[in-house]
């Protein structure tokens, strides 16, 4: 076994490991059994991998034995013809590891191999301009971050490890009462590609210790301090144990998020398809029963690891290359971009060229002088620019619309110098277009947002009149009739007005300490029928991290609520009784407004609406939302939800969308000096209901 190997077979059990780690484990007379005997006694709290970690007398004592030697190299003039090699104390019961006064790790690191020293350092094997181009991709390699200066220094260098990839998919929805329904026709000569159902199974288990970890390891995990609901973890059995493809990590120190690019990869003898040890930690679920059951499906809350170090952002962009180019392959037959620039393409009897597919991440979009548009698309084995031909309309404002960083396919020719692909097809993941409409579920959802309680504009009339409602006090007995149906009321963000949000936001404030806004905002939320489950999930004006995705509200602050709440991150992934609903607070429709020719503040839907095509909620990096590289990218809408729920913008907007729900809900607060001079115009105090066995909205107006 090799360093390169221990690394890998590490990094596939999830863990990180420090080079002098490596070296002590492969020093020994039997590294894989080692290895494995390491592997197999690490206990939770175990993150990184050092050598206090490796207990050489269990490992002894469990029957293995075990002998260091620093090199096998004969010309070392520490080597043994007689097999006593340095770092073995002849006569011991037990081995101990040891160094001679001139000798340490950092001195056995040095001494390591070009080639093992690439690895650990991350510099590819196989470059892009490597002339052995058939050696398999290395879907294991770290950053080239850790130079060989760092690591000749001795200095705690640790080797990060890819998150496994959870993949479902799902179900969708139906039609509106009091909302027009809007027609949309499928993505161009993108094929009817159905999603595979998948159901949750209940199966309770106890809460595992990894959950207690991540809680006490991330520095926003909260968790509600109420005795009441109990929630259950179980493990999905959609988590699926699967090798990753090859991923972007190569390259020069992390680029500003400005510039959008994603990171080149590196290229060697693949260890995930070989698969030295399988098994990946299942994804779980948190289950509050009763009544009214919810299910969390995904949630940041509890298993937020961002420190922002360089190796996050890699393992992000994976993450997210990776769960999304899965979906199109399913729809294209698409080879890696490396295979482009060493393939001889035939011509066809018409003389035309061959078409071939392929699938990449947008890192940079630019325009010709003839006005023609050229995509650059990468995928981890490299780059290529794809031309959109202006003549073409269709496709060509398909390309308009075309975000940084979002991943799609493309279809074309290659030109004869072999530097150009000439689209004819390009291809989002989007949402199936026959997607099943959810049934078996009864009663009614209320959807709200941005209630803004203790601002001076915050709307307290309606507010109540709303809660008078959700009482059953409504004066209307069709009104009380409705109230009675609601078996869930589900917030999407900005509980209060907050603090130092915007310029000036102290003028108009009636509550100026935040904590007060949520003690008031708690009071309301009393007044809520105990048989109505609440959900709440924080938004850019609540008190947690600015940086998306966003843990749920501190416990602090949750313990001046009633108990029939339950506190999710944003966003989040639930199951309200069977029904899927996905809720996001929605600061992203600011880029998709900014970027998306046609989107538009006063019609919020339509920006959700280009979420779903691209299947992710955030598609480009750096702009105006801030978003923490956490290991799996919490942003990508898979499975396909049956309604997808934001707010953010204040305005109301309802569409669907292939079966999908799509409601942007409205506010609670009047127009702002802010607003007026961002010319925003809110729509305060409506409320959309959905019903959950046939999905069709009603809109409720209190003002």
């Amino acid at each position: 076994m090799e360093r390169k190997d221990i690394i890998r077979a590490v990094m596939e059990k999830e863990y990180q490991i420090s080079p002098e780690a490596v070296e002590l484990i492969y020093s020994s007379d039997s590294p894989e059994d080692l290895l494995k005997y390491v592997l197999s006694t690490l206990n939770d709290s175990v993150i990184v991998i050092g050598t206090e970690n490796i207990d050489l007398e269990g490992f002894t004592a469990s029957g293995k034995s075990l002998k260091l030697n620093y090199t096998r190299d004969r010309g070392n003039p520490d080597y043994k013809e007689n097999g006593k090699k340095p770092g073995y104390t002849e006569g011991s019961k037990n081995p101990v590891f040891k160094t001679s006064a001139d000798e340490s790790p950092s001195d056995k690191i040095n001494a390591l191999s070009t080639e093992e020293k690439k690895i650990l350092s991350g510099t590819s094997i196989l470059s892009s301009g490597s002339d052995n181009p058939s050696s398999e991709l290395d879907s294991f390699l770290v950053s080239n971050s850790l130079s060989e200066a760092a690591l000749s220094s001795g200095s705690d260098v640790v080797i990060t490890s890819p998150d496994p990839i959870i993949k479902s998919s799902q179900h969708s929805v139906p039609d509106s009462i009091s909302v027009q329904d809007i027609d949309y026709e499928p993505f161009p000569d993108t094929p009817d590609i159905p999603d595979i159902p998948n159901t949750l199974d209940n199966k309770s288990s106890a809460v595992s210790s990894d959950e207690a970890l991540a809680s006490n390891l991330a520095s926003d995990s909260l968790s509600s301090v109420k005795v009441a609901p109990p929630t259950f973890s179980f493990h999905s059995p959609q988590a699926i144990n699967r090798s990753t493809s090859p991923f972007f990590g190569q390259g020069p120190p992390l680029p500003s998020p400005s510039s959008n690019r994603i990171f080149r990869t590196e290229q060697s003898s693949s260890a995930s398809e070989r698969g030295l040890f399988s098994g990946s930690k299942n994804e779980e679920y948190k289950h509050y029963p009763g009544r009214n059951p919810v299910t969390v499906v995904s949630d940041i809350t509890g298993h937020s690891t961002c420190v922002g170090e360089y190796m996050q952002f890699v393992q992000y962009f994976r993450d997210r290359y990776s769960r999304l180019s899965e979906i199109i392959r399913g729809r294209i037959n698409a080879r890696p971009i490396e295979s482009l620039k060493r393939r001889n393409f035939r011509r066809g009897g018409d003389g035309g060229s061959e078409e071939i597919s392929i699938i990449g991440m947008v890192s940079d979009i630019s325009s010709t002088t003839n006005g023609h548009k050229i995509l650059s698309l990468e995928d981890p084995t490299g780059s290529f620019s794809v031309l959109i031909r202006n003549s073409d309309k269709e496709l060509f404002e398909l390309a308009s619309r075309i975000l940084l960083d979002e991943v799609i396919g493309a279809t074309g020719s290659i030109t004869n110098d072999g530097s150009l692909m000439l689209a004819t097809k390009l291809i989002q993941p989007d949402v199936p277009n026959n997607v099943q409409r959810r049934t078996g579920s009864h009663g009614k959802a209320v959807l709200i947002s941005d209630v803004h309680v203790g601002s001076s504009q915050f709307m307290e009339d309606s507010w109540l009149d709303f809660l008078d409602f959700l009482k059953g006090e409504s004066d209307s007995e069709s009104m009380r009739e409705l109230a009675a149906s609601v078996r869930y009321l589900v917030v999407a963000g900005d509980i209060v007005d907050g603090i130092g949000i915007y310029p000036d936001q102290e003028m108009e404030l009636d509550i100026l300490d935040v904590y007060e806004q949520y003690r008031k905002a708690a009071e309301y939320f009393r007044e809520i029928p105990e048989h109505i489950r609440v959900i709440i999930s924080p938004g850019n004006h609540d008190a947690v991290r600015q940086a998306e995705p966003q843990p749920a509200l501190p416990e602090s602050i949750q313990a001046y609520f009633p108990q029939n709440i339950v506190f999710v991150g944003n966003p989040a992934f639930l199951e309200l009784d069977g029904v899927r609903i996905l809720i996001y607070h929605g600061r992203s429709i600011d880029d998709l407004v900014a970027s998306v020719p046609g989107v538009s503040y006063q019609e919020p839907a339509g920006a959700v609406l280009e979420m779903l095509k691209r299947r992710h909620l955030a598609p480009t990096y750096g702009s105006r939302v801030s978003i923490s590289p956490e290991k799996k990218d919490y942003f990508i809408i898979d499975p396909v939800p049956d309604i997808i729920h934001t707010g953010h913008v204040h305005t109301l907007g309802v569409q669907r969308y292939k079966n999908v729900l799509l409601v942007n809900s409205g506010t609670w607060q009047g127009q702002t000096e802010f607003q007026k001079r961002v010319n925003l115009v809110p729509v305060p105090a409506r409320v959309p209901i959905v019903d959950l066995e046939n999905f069709d909205v009603k809109i409720l107006a209190f003002d």
